[in-house]
């Protein structure tokens, strides 16, 4: 399986009853075979310029591992979601990823030897 990011954009008159749409894009994805790793609902936001008539959009972001078939499947099952305004599909940068995970270690090394040196001064 390979991973990916998904983000999708969901009509804003759904915002109330988030969790019914959510659980169509988690359908569809499960049913298509993949599996959700990871997801994150960034709230509603503007849009750049409208689509579909939409000046907002609920942003959910989400991490899913996918076999090599699902990403057809999700995407022209995506297209004819009333629920989704777009979507985007890509797979993941893993060494973007590494990279990230190494600079957060070091930076939680270089915090934790500023607490240490902090509480040898005491």
């Amino acid at each position: 399986m390979k991973e990916y990011e998904l983000t999708v954009l969901i009509h804003p008159d759904l915002e109330a009853d988030l969790d019914n749409a959510l659980t169509k894009v988690r359908d569809i994805v499960t049913t298509a075979g993949g599996k959700i790793v990871r997801e994150d609902n960034w709230g509603k936001k503007k849009l750049a310029y409208p689509i579909k008539r939409e000046d907002f959009a609920v942003y959910v972001y989400m991490d899913v591992e996918l076999p090599a078939d699902a990403p057809l499947k999700i995407s022209n099952t995506f297209n004819i979601t009333d629920e989704v305004i777009r979507y985007l599909l890509v797979t993941a940068d893993l060494k973007a990823r590494k990279a990230l995970a190494e600079q957060a270690e070091k930076a939680e090394a270089a915090e934790k030897a500023d607490k240490d040196d902090s509480k040898e001064e005491e």
